[in-house]
């Protein structure tokens, strides 16, 4: 029985190494492309001495060791966030071992997520060092702010790698097509069929890549076979002794004749490892040892292959070839181009498609945590966790990705900006990890320090020589991660001073329990739904409307929808309920976390878990057997109980609801007892099946008919429409952020991420003025 259950687990992981190789890992196996082109653009000459192919070739072979299979493979995907990946997957681990998060809203109940999983016994061995660093990240807002800003600096680079990667990727395939024809005729071909390619690309985001995504693997593995065996091909026919070039001592012998171009031409070699951080960033999708298993038994091998290959082709010929010295397509038998061509081209297509859904998660990342405008996020597949297409973005890829296309024209300069892009990630990373190892795994300092040195001096490098390229085209994505950082500290900015302005006004209890139990207003049928950010106290949109309105909803429910910095919230963890005021006012509060990686869900679902979770509150605080779990947050009087959906708890009430309208009352079953609503109109009825045991008290009996009139009467939805502006006095740099840029942004953005969407009939909005 062992033996088949290991025997299962292996074809598993072996599946999902299958199909890691079309998700993570087009980018990177598309790299043969463009490395030996970017590195011989101007920088060096391939000489006859052979040097130089031979230096390079040694800097690929170790940078491939080094980085890809040393740094990722070997050290960083061992740091997953329950089973997540990826720069925010770093820093949501910092928040929650060092107490640093960017979330205003967050609640000493969220520690006890199963998810959370924070370790709180120290390694003995630890130094107080250690301790300290620790100590000091706490108290400091200045260093909080600085790690906030260094994971926006990984995730703005991101997104220009999502422009950078299908300019290059794509335009490199479709330059083959320059050794068909004449030079004066494939200017005018490379250039259109790139930008239709690309056009198609981004069109057909919004259909998922659910239907297509069974054909990513075999592509993948057609094109890592091709290449590995023209490597191979081209090794034993032109230069069998091309392995030696593998030594460390040709990069001395490469720098030593080169100098200063040898430098420069490192950050066109950089691009060989385009596409490393997908392995990490993927790895949600996927399992450590299925990414790991892909990556050393196929991936690798057949790029060492490949550009040795290159390298024993291109070390045999140094003339011309249709104005091309250097590159991919002169290593590729003539009678062999045209097929190779057709692979390379949907070979980039896959490897660019990863990347932009990479791109598409970032963005979501950044949004749960409160640190980019709300956008809109279509789930393309409800069985495939993670494929999502946000249009806004998607369209705004394509006519950047364009531009630079069109704009550039070559691969030179799209190759100096797409190298900047991908180092400057994997330095982030470098620093973000070198806190984990001492702060998550307890490690000692030195041992981080040891880390950064080593693999941070060898980014550095590189980081050097794509930067100097400055002009010549680096300056792409520090612009477009200028433009980005922007808009994300205006929105991060804005959104912590509106949600410090309604804590400071949020009404206090003892002013709703003078008001008594009618709360001095007319109580009317149904179920009124206030839409909050406070986790705590009464918003100031609620005393704003009673004062200018004096009717409310019979059964009041202050909706609090959050993120928290977890990946996932499992479903009997989603809900925390709690009761304001006396039984008798009907009042709950419900506050609903969502980790950011979470799929939110649709409209009717949700508005159901939400009465059940109120049902289930209301029967087990009579029942005093709570199961539950009571959260009592130190910070407010309120106790709040954790709640799960209807698919957790079996054993108590369930909800029913019927749309016939002749359909009469039922009596209860051996089984359970039914609390039905009269019918006073055809119309859904709700009703409640609870359980014999334990037994229920009259006064939940009949708090529980009140809640499903109300919930049958109908829902009103309540939401502030709050109207930022900077306070009289404020400085002329904040009123600009607020007055102008917060206020852009907030008008040209979705409206808040409820995971219902409120019927306007339904829906009611109340104004007000924040001055902050």
């Amino acid at each position: 029985m062992i033996i088949m259950m290991q025997k299962e687990s292996w074809k598993q992981v072996l599946m999902l190494a299958y199909q890691s190789l079309g998700v993570v890992y087009g980018d990177l196996s598309t790299s043969p492309l463009y490395v030996y082109r970017s590195a011989f653009a101007e920088d060096i000459e391939h000489s006859k001495t052979n040097e130089e192919i031979f230096g390079v070739l040694s800097f690929i072979f170790w940078t491939l060791t080094l980085i890809p299979l040393f740094k990722y493979v070997f050290i960083v995907l061992r740091a997953d966030d329950n089973g997540e990946g990826g720069t925010f997957a770093l820093y949501s681990l910092l928040c929650r071992h060092a107490r640093v998060n960017s979330l205003p809203n967050g609640q000493l109940a969220d520690e006890e997520l199963s998810e959370y999983k924070k370790d709180v016994v120290i390694n003995p061995n630890q130094t107080s060092l250690g301790s300290r660093l620790k100590s000091t990240l706490e108290k400091h807002r200045v260093l909080q702010r600085f790690l906030l800003v260094l994971a926006l600096i990984g995730a703005c680079m991101v997104i220009g790698d999502g422009v950078l990667t299908p300019a290059i990727s794509v335009f490199s395939a479709v330059s083959g097509l320059e050794l068909s024809m004449s030079h004066e005729h494939h200017k005018y071909v490379t250039l259109p069929v790139t930008c239709v390619i690309l056009i198609g690309l981004f069109a057909l985001q919004h259909f998922g890549t659910h239907r297509v995504g069974f054909l990513f693997a075999p592509i993948v593995i057609l094109w890592l076979f091709c290449i590995s065996s023209l490597g191979l091909y081209n090794i034993i026919r032109w230069n069998p002794h091309v392995y030696k070039a593998l030594s460390p001592y040709y990069m001395y012998t490469f720098f030593k004749k080169t100098q200063t171009g040898g430098w420069m031409s490192l950050g066109g070699i950089l691009l060989c490892i385009t596409g490393s951080e997908a392995m990490f960033a993927d790895l949600g999708h996927f399992s450590q040892l299925s990414i790991k298993i892909a990556f050393t038994c196929v991936v690798y091998p057949s790029l060492i292959l490949a550009y040795m290959g290159q390298a024993a082709y291109l070390s045999q010929h140094h003339e011309m070839i249709n104005g091309q010295r250097v590159g991919f397509y002169v290593s590729v038998p003539e009678n062999l181009r045209w097929p190779v061509l057709g692979i390379a081209i949907l070979a980039a297509v896959v490897g660019s498609q990863a990347v932009i859904t990479g791109t598409f998660s970032i963005i979501k990342q950044c949004q749960a945590l409160g640190c980019f405008p709300r956008v809109k996020i279509v789930h393309t597949s409800s069985k495939i966790h993670g494929q999502i297409y946000i249009p806004e973005v998607n369209w705004t890829l394509m006519i950047l990705c364009l531009a630079v296309t069109i704009g550039f024209r070559d691969t030179k300069r799209i190759s100096n900006a797409s190298g900047l892009a991908v180092i400057t990630v994997m330095l982030v990373t470098t620093c973000l990890m070198s806190l984990v190892i001492v702060l998550c795994w307890h490690k000692s300092v030195f041992l981080a320090i040891a880390f950064v040195l080593f693999f941070g001096a060898l980014e550095a490098l590189y980081f050097s020589a794509s930067l100097i390229k400055f002009l010549e085209g680096a300056w792409v994505p520090i612009a477009l991660a200028f433009i980005f950082m922007i808009i994300m500290y205006i929105w991060h900015y804005g959104t912590l001073l509106k949600y410090e302005f309604d804590v400071q006004n949020k009404v206090s209890i003892n002013w709703l329990l003078s008001l008594g139990p009618s709360l001095g207003i007319v109580r009317v049928r149904g179920l009124g739904l206030i839409q909050s950010e406070l986790v705590s106290g009464i918003p100031a949109i609620f005393s704003h409307f009673v004062t200018n309105l004096p009717a409310f909803h019979q059964v009041l429910v202050f909706l609090c929808v959050k993120s928290v910095p977890v990946p996932h919230v499992k479903s009997d963890e989603r809900f925390l309920v709690g009761r304001i005021g006396p039984k008798e006012f009907r009042i709950y509060r419900c506050i609903v976390r969502y980790g950011y990686h979470d799929f939110h869900k649709d409209d009717l679902d949700f508005e159901n878990d939400l009465v059940f979770s109120i049902a289930e509150f209301i029967r087990a605080e009579s029942g005093k057997k709570n199961r539950l779990k009571d959260e009592s947050d130190k910070e407010s009087e309120e106790k709040m109980t954790v709640v799960g959906t209807p698919s957790t708890h079996h054993d108590g009430i369930r909800m029913e609801e019927d749309v016939d309208e002749n359909d009469q009352d039922r009596p209860g079953t051996s089984e359970s007892k039914e609390i039905q609503s009269p019918m006073l109109a055809p119309r859904k009825r709700v009703r409640f099946l609870l359980p014999d045991s334990p037994k229920i008290q009259d006064e939940t009996k009949e708090e529980l008919q009140e809640l499903m009139e109300a919930r049958e009467s109908g829902i009103a939805y309540i939401m502030g429409h709050s109207h930022v502006r900077a306070k009289p006095g404020s400085s002329w740099f904040k009123k600009i952020v607020v007055n102008l840029g917060y206020d852009f942004l907030r008008r040209n953005s979705r409206g808040p991420t409820y995971p219902l969407t409120a019927p306007h009939a339904s829906t009611l909005e109340v104004g007000m003025v924040c001055h902050v």
